[in-house]
C-alpha cells in the first residue's frame, strides 16, 4: 500500500469545505487542502435519486492517518454519511512528499 495518500472529501458548502480542510491541516492530520468550490454531483440516496451541487475537498496526507482522518471528518461534517475516501499517491516529487512527512503528525 503506498505510504502517501489524496482523500476525496465533498462537503454542502464553501464554508464547511473551509472548516474542515483548515480544522484537518491545523490538527497535522493533513498535510494540505485544496477547495474546489462547485461540483455537481448526481447519486442515489435514500431510496431517490439526488442531484446536487457540492464542494470538493482534496487533501493530502501519509496512509497511516487515514483511520484518525475518517475519525474526524465523521466527527466534524453535516452529512450522515460524508464521502472520504482516499486515493495513492503512485508517485511524487521528492521534496513534497518529505513535507507530507514533515508536516503530518
Amino acid at each position: 500500500m503506498s505510504r502517501y495518500i489524496v482523500i476525496f472529501i465533498t462537503a454542502e458548502s464553501p464554508e464547511e469545505a473551509e472548516r474542515l480542510g483548515k480544522g484537518l491541516v491545523e490538527s497535522r492530520l493533513t498535510a494540505c487542502a485544496n477547495i474546489v468550490p462547485s461540483i455537481r454531483s448526481i447519486y442515489a440516496w435514500e431510496g431517490k435519486i439526488c442531484d446536487e451541487k457540492e464542494v470538493l475537498l482534496i487533501a493530502k496526507s501519509r496512509e497511516d492517518l487515514f483511520k484518525e482522518i475518517v475519525e474526524w471528518v465523521k466527527k466534524n461534517h453535516s452529512y450522515k454519511v460524508p464521502e472520504i475516501i482516499a486515493l495513492p499517491i503512485l508517485s511524487g516529487s521528492e521534496d513534497y512528499l518529505n513535507w507530507i512527512d514533515d508536516v503530518c503528525k
